[in-house]
């Protein structure tokens, strides 16, 4: 259980090390992320061909499963954007309103009923997001990013509730990031045209920045995610999830010393965002912990 634990924590930590990487890498956005799609696409076909773990399943299925990874890449373009036009906690803490947008968009997807609880905290991270925003106007573009960032997550999450018990994870990780990958390739032409980007190749240690973003903090970051699974109850994965924006904002505070650059209303903006976080998290949590320490039920 250790160390099933240590798995988990590790995985959420690399992940908010992903924002730090995004920042220190000098190509634009749809860039970063096609070479980072490039390289993790290559190694996990590799990777998954010599053990034996592809399997043939049908073209419709495979159509759906890329759809939802095109939609999965454009997240990643519009969080690593968002931390070109702002910073990486700004990026981060729109991020971590996903929690929150998907008690609203999971009803309208799945039928199930709205709950009022969930709008009330929804309106507290609304609260926030304002707050911040008129508070920090040289952000606005970043911050309006971020929240498209995090409505595109949570689009790929809830769909993949909708088919995460009938496929492999491995087999949704390969399809839907390939599918990424061949959307971004396709969409590449546009962004050169309208943005017109003036680096196209990484440098020496953008390639550095890639490799680690793309072996550490995606491949080997879905095996620890898998493996701690198998051991570590839904509550505690569910809680220790909430963590990866806090991991991800003391590393920006930590490496870029982002908060010489933001105010005291951010704090205020942020304190209620994360206050509807943790009283969504444990309104959730509460249900399993009782099941937990109730093992007969």
């Amino acid at each position: 259980m250790k160390k099933a634990l240590l798995q988990l924590h590790g995985a959420v930590f690399l992940w908010g090390f992903t924002g730090v990487l995004g920042r220190a890498i000098s190509l634009d956005a749809v860039l970063l992320v096609w070479y980072r799609l490039l390289i993790t696409v290559l190694s996990l076909w590799i990777l998954f061909y010599f053990r034996k773990k592809i399997s043939r399943i049908s073209k419709a299925s495979v159509l759906k499963i890329s759809l939802l990874g095109f939609i999965l890449s454009l997240h990643w373009v519009c969080f690593y954007a968002s931390i070109k036009y702002a910073n990486v906690t700004i990026a981060l803490t729109c991020l971590s309103t996903a929690a929150l947008l998907s008690s609203i968009l999971e009803p309208l997807v799945l039928g199930r009923r709205f709950d009022s609880f969930e709008i009330l905290l929804g309106l507290f991270a609304i609260a926030g997001i304002v707050v911040i925003y008129n508070t920090h106007l040289q952000f606005s573009i970043g911050i309006g990013i971020g929240l498209i960032s995090a409505l595109l997550t949570v689009l790929v999450s809830v769909y993949n509730k909708k088919i995460i018990h009938d496929y492999a994870p491995e087999e949704i990780t390969l399809y839907q990031l390939s599918g990424g990958f061949i959307g971004l390739t396709l969409l590449l032409p546009l962004n050169n045209y309208l943005v017109a980007p003036q680096q196209m190749y990484p440098t020496v240690p953008d390639w550095i920045w890639l490799l680690i973003l793309s072996w550490i903090c995606t491949i080997l970051t879905f095996y620890l995610y898998i493996r701690s699974l198998k051991k570590v109850s839904a509550f505690t994965m569910n809680l220790t999830l909430t963590l990866e924006p806090v991991y991800g904002i003391i590393l920006a505070f930590f490496f870029y010393h982002e908060n010489k650059y933001l105010s005291n209303w951010f704090y205020l903006g942020f304190g209620l965002i994360a206050l509807a976080v943790v009283l969504h998290t444990w309104r959730l949590m509460k249900p399993m912990q009782e099941l937990s320490n109730n093992p007969t039920h």
